[in-house]
C-alpha cells in the first residue's frame, strides 16, 4: 500500500509518499481501508517535532480517518468486514490502510458520506466539549467565535447555533464570513477591516459576549477578553496564529469572567464515558442532518504536503481531507 511518510522531523515539504507493507490486524484490532483522513493543525506541528507527542520515525501524519473495515483481528466483537467506521488517532492516517484498535473504531451512521465523516470528530468533538462541558453555553447567550471559518471554528458556529446561542463569527475575509452565516452565524466581524472590540461593543449594545471561543490566540485574544460580559467564559482552544498571548490577569477580575482551558484530547482519556456520550450526541445530530460538516477541499496522497500547507497558511475553510 501507499502512505505519506515523515522520515525526519522538519519542514512539511520533506514528506514523501512510498510503498509500505499492508498492515495486518493484531488481537483487538481491525484494518480500515481509508476513504479520507482529516487534516488538522497538529499535523502541521507533529512533522516539525513541535507537538506534545513525538512518534517514532518513520510515521504517517493524520489524526482522524474514516473508511471501511477490511480485516478483523482476534477478540474483536461488534465489528465485521464491510462496516463503515471513523476513528481518531495520534498519527498514521495518511495511508491507504491502517490498523486501529477496535475500541476506537466508531460506526458511521447510515447515509453519512465517509469523506465528510473523516473530518468530523476532532473539530466537532473539540467544539462540543468546549461549548457544552467547559462553557455550559445556554440558549439565548451570545457566543463569539474567532477563526470562525476554520475547522474547529466552523464546528463551533454550527454547534453554538444548534444550542440556541446568538453566534457572532469573526474571520479574516468576507468570503469566509459568508460561509459562517450559512452555518448559523447571526452576525459577523471581518477583523481584517473592522475593529474587533468596537464591533463587539456595537453588536452587544456594550454588554459584551457571554462566551468567546478562541482557537487562534495571537493579537486577537486580548481584545476579545476585554469584550467579555460579566460572568462570561473565555475558552482557550488553541493558538493557530502561532503566538501564545500573554494577557493581563486583571481583566478576568474586572470582568468577573472565567478563562477556561479546552483540551479535548486529554478529556477523552480522563473522562471516557462522558466523551462517549458526547460522541453519541454528535453522531445523532449528524445522522439527523442537524450538523453538516463543511469539507472545502480534498487531496490525493501525492498532494498531502499542499493539503497540510493550505491548512497551516489559513487558505482553507472548514475541513481539508486527504483521500487515499
Amino acid at each position: 500500500m501507499r502512505a505519506v511518510l515523515c522520515k525526519q522531523f522538519g519542514p512539511v515539504e520533506d514528506l514523501v509518499v512510498e510503498e509500505v507493507p499492508d498492515p495486518t490486524p493484531g488481537p483487538g484490532q481491525v484494518v480500515v481501508d481509508v476513504a479520507g483522513c482529516g487534516v488538522n493543525f497538529p499535523d502541521v506541528l507533529i512533522v516539525q517535532d513541535k507537538y506534545q507527542f513525538k512518534p517514532e520515525l518513520p510515521f504517517s501524519p493524520g489524526g482522524e480517518i474514516a473508511g471501511t473495515v477490511s480485516a478483523v483481528g482476534e477478540a474483536v466483537d461488534g465489528l465485521q468486514v464491510g462496516d463503515a467506521v471513523l476513528a481518531t488517532l495520534g498519527w498514521g492516517g495518511m495511508a491507504e490502510k491502517l490498523a486501529v484498535a477496535a475500541e476506537s473504531a466508531i460506526p458511521v451512521p447510515p447515509g453519512v458520506d465517509l469523506v465528510q465523516a473523516s473530518g468530523f470528530l476532532l473539530a466537532h468533538g473539540t467544539s462540543h466539549h468546549a461549548l457544552v462541558d467547559r462553557a455550559h453555553l445556554q440558549s439565548g447567550e451570545t457566543l463569539l467565535v474567532l477563526g470562525a471559518a476554520g475547522g474547529v471554528g466552523l464546528a463551533a458556529v454550527e454547534i453554538g447555533a444548534l444550542l440556541g446561542a446568538r453566534v457572532i463569527a469573526a474571520a479574516s475575509t468576507d468570503e469566509k464570513l459568508e460561509l459562517c452565516r450559512a452555518k448559523g452565524a447571526a452576525e459577523t466581524i471581518n477583523y481584517s477591516t473592522e475593529d474587533l472590540r468596537g464591533r463587539i461593543k456595537e453588536l452587544t449594545d456594550g454588554k459584551g459576549v457571554d462566551v468567546c471561543y478562541d482557537p487562534v490566540g495571537g493579537d486577537l485574544s486580548e481584545p476579545a477578553l476585554r469584550s467579555m460580559a460579566w460572568d462570561g467564559r473565555f475558552l482557550v482552544v488553541g493558538f493557530a496564529a502561532g503566538d501564545i498571548p500573554k494577557v493581563p490577569l486583571n481583566l478576568p477580575l474586572l470582568k468577573g469572567c472565567s478563562v477556561v482551558g479546552v483540551f479535548w484530547g486529554a478529556f477523552t482519556g480522563k473522562e471516557p464515558e462522558r466523551n462517549k456520550a458526547n460522541i453519541a450526541e454528535l453522531l445523532g445530530w449528524l445522522a439527523e442532518g442537524k450538523l453538516d460538516p463543511h469539507v472545502s477541499a480534498t487531496y490525493p496522497l501525492d498532494q498531502a504536503v499542499q493539503a497540510i500547507n493550505d491548512l497551516a497558511e489559513r487558505r482553507a475553510t472548514g475541513k481539508v481531507v486527504v483521500t487515499p
